[in-house]
């Protein structure tokens, strides 16, 4: 299985991933962060959910209209059978509602299109990530699995087989025939009901929740407009809606490279991505309630004194996400090793400041009603970038060796600052602005004198460094410097000559794979540079690595184009919606 065979299911609370062939590899319930009751897509022996035809089949699949509902459709021989799976959404939730109380349910509705199809229903759940086998009970209606702190019902319209690894059944489904699966959570110890809900009208209950989603959030009417919205819609799948909080991915320890241990956990939320979630947000479909995710950011962090800002939270807010192995995980194609937590959490990274800042003055005309505690987070943050900003820090990509002053760590202190003179006022805060403004003026000529690398023709990862990093493609992407300038151009062509292979950009030489967003990032900086053609050209190459439902992983094979790293990816979408929204910009000014 490759990571391109995945389809994403999500309900704003919790996701699963669905193979080509009708299996759920990948289930964590009831948070994103939760551990697996289906965890196949890490270890052979962590838990399916296969729903296929007995015997060889062809398939294929699509959303179902502007939703996160899977169809896939099965041909044999014999006849033609389709499945739509969905994470239920509560009855009646519409727009920004979505997803902020969901029932927990997976469903899995069959309909007989033609012929007659003898189909295999096979539950293998296993919880705490392959761990725990579950005890199996049959109830008048299906079966009850449980084991730990989890409980899972099976609503089965067939009669099934049970055992003690898994339960089975085989049943045919004919043309008109329509049969409806429903997999429902509880917590052991709840004394919520576990009742099977309605699985054909569900489905289209959470269709029309998803498209009502859609429909508020049509703003975007220019270049790519399906690929925009749906990285929107995806977007919205990687948000859980109780907190806001934005994670970064659905998965951990989907590798970097095949084989390789740069495998981490994804399924936090970063303050980097969230922020860059919502600038692409507002060009793609207008963030629903953006005071809640500064509220968010806000309790997160707390009180903050003299302690560096945390990068990166649960999804409610927990603080320590401290990081260790699955070692009974063989992994996915064998990398190993497995994670779980993230020890990123412990380090500075100093441009988040400016992320979180950018995003504040770029959603200005919204934040009326944000707090005074969010206020003063924000106005904290700016203070800090004035601190701090001199300082060596972890940067972007979270090297685990040494800090450095890393180049885009000072580019996003300037930002913060830049961006809180321009919210002094917004912010009450009109007397901090001098010290503002001088250390951005400080920091700027520092970047512009120290950042620049004469030998090598371009600004560099790190002050003094010769090293290439494409992060320093933000630079005119958040107006620090223009894309036209001397010394930028020069940057944006040896990036283009020495990192870029068939339109993807590695981060650096030594990497071997293209980094999604960091490809996007060239492509507006040529719109930016006026090469608008070749801009475009790059964003089709990118573009044509999201798998057939348009989903994109963290990196891709320059030479194949095969998907790499946690999944979907957040950051990747961003990519693409702020690419396609810089090409329309460039195309209308040179029409």
């Amino acid at each position: 299985m490759k990571i391109s065979d995945l389809a994403f299911l999500s309900d704003c609370q919790s996701s699963a991933l669905v193979g080509r062939d009708g299996s759920v590899e990948w289930y964590c319930v009831p948070r994103f962060d939760s551990p697996s009751v289906f965890g196949r897509l890490l270890d052979p022996d962590a838990g399916h959910w296969q729903l296929r035809p007995v015997g060889e089949f062809s398939s294929s699949r699509s959303y179902v209209g502007e939703s996160l509902v899977l169809e896939t459709r099965f041909k044999t021989e014999a006849g033609e059978v389709s499945v739509r799976d969905a994470l239920a959404l509560e009855p009646g939730s519409r727009g920004h509602q979505i997803g902020r109380t969901v029932p927990h349910a997976l469903l899995r509705g069959v309909r007989g299109l033609e012929g007659e199809v003898e189909m295999l229903m096979e539950f293998c759940p296993r919880f705490e990530y392959g761990l725990t086998h579950p005890r199996y009970i049959e109830t008048g209606r299906g079966v009850r699995v449980s084991g730990g702190p989890v409980e899972l019902e099976l609503s089965s319209p067939v009669p099934l087989e049970s055992v003690w690894e898994a339960a089975r059944a085989r049943f045919s489904v004919g043309a008109g025939d329509s049969l409806g699966f429903c997999l429902s959570y509880k917590p052991t110890f709840s004394d919520d009901s576990m009742a099977g809900l309605p699985v054909e009208e569900t489905i289209d209950e959470t269709v029309r929740s998803w498209e009502s989603w859609a429909a508020q959030h049509t703003g975007y009417q220019a270049e790519h407009l399906p690929q925009v919205r749906f990285s929107a819609m995806v977007l919205q799948g990687l948000t859980y809606q109780p907190s806001g909080a934005v994670i970064a991915a659905a998965t951990t320890s989907l590798p970097e490279t095949m084989g390789g241990g740069d495998n981490w956990d994804y399924r936090f939320a970063w303050l980097r991505d969230a922020s860059l979630m919502m600038r692409a947000l507002w060009v793609a479909a207008c963030p629903d309630e953006p005071e809640r995710f500064f509220e968010w950011i806000s309790k997160a962090g707390g009180h903050l004194d003299r302690e560096a800002v945390q990068i990166m939270y649960g999804v409610e807010g927990e603080r320590d996400l401290t990081e260790h192995s699955l070692d009974h995980m063989r992994g996915f194609g064998g990398s190993r090793p497995v994670r779980i937590g993230n020890d990123a959490w412990k380090q500075k990274q100093l441009d988040v400041l400016g992320e979180v800042l950018d995003a504040a003055h770029l959603l200005r005309e919204r934040l009326g009603g944000i707090s005074d505690a969010t206020l003063s987070m924000l106005v904290t943050f700016a203070d800090k970038a004035a601190e701090n900003w001199m300082e060596p820090d972890a940067g972007m990509w979270e090297a685990r060796d040494r800090e450095r002053h890393y180049l885009s760590s000072k580019v996003m202190c300037w930002v913060a600052l830049d961006r809180a003179v321009k919210l002094a006022e917004q912010l009450g805060a009109e007397q901090h602005r001098p010290a503002w403004e001088k250390a951005a003026a400080e920091a700027r000529a520092a970047i512009l004198e120290q950042g620049w690398n004469g030998d090598v023709g371009a600004f560099t990862g790190a002050f003094g460094s010769s090293h290439l990093d494409a992060s320093v493609l933000l630079m005119p992407l958040m107006g620090f410097i223009p894309a036209t300038d001397e010394r930028m151009r020069s940057t944006i062509d040896v990036i283009d000559r020495e990192l870029c292979e068939n339109g993807l950009v590695r981060r650096w030489r030594e990497e071997t794979s293209g980094f999604i967003i960091c490809s996007y990032w060239l492509v507006e900086c040529l719109a930016l540079a006026g090469e608008v053609e070749r801009a475009r050209k790059r964003f089709e190459q990118v573009t044509s690595c999201a798998n057939d439902l348009g989903l994109m992983s963290e990196e891709a094979v320059p030479s194949s184009g095969e998907l790499l790293g946690n999944y979907p990816q957040a950051f990747s979408h961003v990519g693409l919606i702020n690419a396609a929204w810089q090409l329309s910009r460039a195309g209308d000014s040179n029409a």
